[in-house]
């Protein structure tokens, strides 16, 4: 199966939840969701991505100086972006349940 279209339909949801867990900036975000397991994501989609949240307003920035090279931009979440996380958790349950339903389907022979 092709993990990069499902990567699509759920990065929303993963990056919020990346940045709920912890303040990041783009790259740290990247490395983040790589880490729990998505290999595939693109940085430039997760980029996209959090360009995309931040004016929907789901997070807010903040910049951060550097001595070691350029100030970084950190994302947060903010408050409607934490409610659509909770609406994303609640619609994954369901999908995920539903979907899980219909795989098992006939596989307890």
């Amino acid at each position: 199966m092709d993990n990069s279209q499902l990567l699509k339909g759920v990065l929303d949801a993963a990056v919020l939840a990346v940045v709920h867990q912890a303040d990041g900036y783009g790259y740290d975000v990247v490395r983040r969701l790589r880490a729990a397991g998505f290999q595939d994501v693109g940085e430039a989609s997760v980029y996209g991505t959090l360009r995309r949240l931040y004016a929907a307003g789901n997070l807010s920035t903040y910049v951060v100086p550097s001595d070691e090279g350029p100030h970084r931009k950190y994302y947060s979440i903010t408050p409607q972006g934490n409610e659509a996380l909770v609406q994303q958790r609640q619609e994954w349950a369901a999908f995920s349940q539903s979907m899980t339903a219909l795989l098992e389907q006939g596989t307890h022979s």
